[in-house]
This record gives structure tokens, C-alpha cells and sequence, in this order.
């Protein structure tokens, strides 16, 4: 058994751990609800663009030729952007959106179609780099609070890469922010524009000014735009709810540690003073 001093040693460092994982806690706690108001207010606009856009496409059919409305028959080069944070001590949500990215690149493989990776957050960016996977750009470094304008090297690699033939889709995989206690790692397809789904939704009759070409023309750029911008916020505040909760278990459970301690650390103390008394009495029948 370690003797009390080593105990109380150990006692005194886990209270130390827990004062830290403590403060990162109440950091990631204010961080969050930032990123969470972000996120709920740009939601909804994001979310009608897509309606909006989709309704736009699928009315246009094949009368309007566009570039980033392109459909291949024949998919053979895909582009992947992993959205990631650039820090850990979020517990499992990086590895949760990396396994669902390496079961992607994977599965694409094996139908025989290339895969090019753009990485968003440092994290994203190590695996690609340590798997080989193809990293043709990055961005790291965004903070908790990035504008549009700060996104728009994602995007414009992902719009470029489209238009001029590098890619016959692209795909995003981020982590959708659910609640504070609850994240999802999903993939969305964001080029070609998917149409709606027949039969759901209300159907409106659009007018056009100047026309119908001119307006997708200025609108389909910055659809790509606005959707990789509320992914990547939706990212973060997901990033800080899952860190928040991870700091929370690891003040728990070190202060779960130190109550465990103390009782070995009386344990030991007693068995020591058992055993002082137990050699004094044999000194004094001697």
C-alpha cells in the first residue's frame, strides 16, 4: 500500500487537475452560448436559401445550363471538406466526425472514384496528413467567432474545383449542433444543388428580375457560400457544448478521485497507528 505522503501527493495533484478542468469548463460554457446564438440565428435564413435555391433548380430543369447545376452521370471525383476544431479535450466528437469522414473516403474508394480532401480545423487537417488522404487545402485558425469573409477560402476552393472539373460532387462533413448535451456528425452533398423531393413542400412561382440566368448566376455562388459558413458555425458551437460537457465529467470524476484517495489516505494512517501502538506494547512486555 503507498504510504500517506505519496497519497495526500496524489491528492493534492487531482485537486489541481480538477481546478484547471473546472476552468475550462466555465470558459467553454461562455464560449458556447455565443457560438449557440450564432448558429440559431443563421439557421433559419441558411435553411430557407436552401429551400429557395432547391425550388429554383428544379424548376429551371435543363432549359438553364450552369455550371455548378451540373449533374454527372458518371461520378468519378468527389470532394470531401471535413470540418473539424482545431483543439481536442472535446471527447469523442472529433473521432466521431473522422470515422464517419474515413468510412466516406472508403466507401467512395471501393466504387472506384477519387477522393480529394479540404480540411477545415486543425484536427481534420492531422488525419489527412497522417492517412495520405489527399489534402489539396486547409483552413485553420478560424476562432469562435468567424465572419463569412473568413470561410471564403473554403469555398472558393470547393466552387472553384466544381466549375473547372476537379470534382463531380463535393460533399461536407461536419457536426450539426443538436443541444448542448447533444451533437451529430452528419454529410451533405452541396454541389450539384440536390432538387426537392417530389411531393414535399409548398411550390411558388417565382418572378425574375433582370432574368432567370442573371439571377442564378449572382444567387448560386453565394448559396455555396452561406451553407459551408452556417456548417462551419454549427462546428463550433457543437465543438464548445461537447468540451463544456467533457471538462464537466473529468471535474466529476476527479473529484470522485479525491474522495477515493482520502479513504485509502485514512486507511493508511490508521493501519500506521495500529502499527505504532502494535510495537509499543510489544516494547513494554519485553
Amino acid at each position: 500500500m503507498p504510504s500517506t505522503r505519496e497519497i495526500r501527493r496524489r491528492i493534492k495533484s487531482v485537486k489541481n487537475t480538477a481546478k484547471i478542468t473546472k476552468a475550462m469548463e466555465m470558459v467553454s460554457a461562455s464560449k458556447m452560448r455565443r457560438a449557440q446564438r450564432n448558429t440559431l440565428a443563421t439557421r433559419p435564413y441558411a435553411d430557407r436559401m436552401r429551400e429557395v435555391m432547391s425550388e429554383l433548380t428544379s424548376r429551371a430543369g435543363k432549359t438553364l445550363a450552369h455550371p455548378l447545376l451540373t449533374q454527372h452521370e458518371q461520378v468519378k471525383r468527389v470532394g470531401l471538406v471535413v470540418i473539424t476544431p482545431d483543439k481536442g479535450l472535446c471527447g469523442a466528437l472529433v473521432s466521431n466526425v473522422l470515422r464517419l469522414a474515413a468510412r466516406f473516403i472508403l466507401d467512395q474508394r471501393q466504387q472506384g472514384r477519387t477522393v480529394e480532401v479540404i480540411t477545415v480545423g486543425k484536427k481534420g487537417r492531422a488525419f489527412a496528413v497522417r492517412n495520405g488522404l489527399g489534402l489539396i487545402a486547409e483552413v485553420t485558425g478560424l476562432g469562435d467567432s468567424p465572419g463569412l469573409v473568413d470561410t471564403l477560402g473554403a469555398s472558393t476552393n470547393v466552387i472553384d474545383g466544381f466549375v473547372q472539373g476537379r470534382f463531380d460532387e463535393v460533399h461536407v462533413i461536419f457536426t450539426a449542433f443538436i443541444s448542448t448535451l447533444s451533437q451529430k456528425p452528419e454529410r451533405r452533398r452541396v454541389l450539384p444543388i440536390e432538387p426537392p423531393v417530389a411531393g414535399t413542400g409548398v411550390r411558388t412561382d417565382y418572378t425574375y428580375e433582370p432574368d432567370q440566368s442573371d439571377v442564378l448566376d449572382a444567387l448560386l455562388p453565394r448559396f455555396v457560400e452561406v451553407q459551408l459558413y452556417q456548417m462551419i458555425l454549427e462546428a463550433i458551437a457543437s465543438e464548445h457544448s461537447a468540451r463544456m460537457a467533457a471538462m464537466k465529467n473529468a471535474t466529476d470524476n476527479a473529484k470522485e478521485l479525491v474522495r477515493v484517495l482520502t479513504l485509502s489516505a485514512n486507511k493508511a494512517r490508521q493501519a500506521a497507528i495500529t502499527k505504532e501502538l502494535s510495537e509499543i506494547a510489544a516494547g513494554s512486555m519485553t
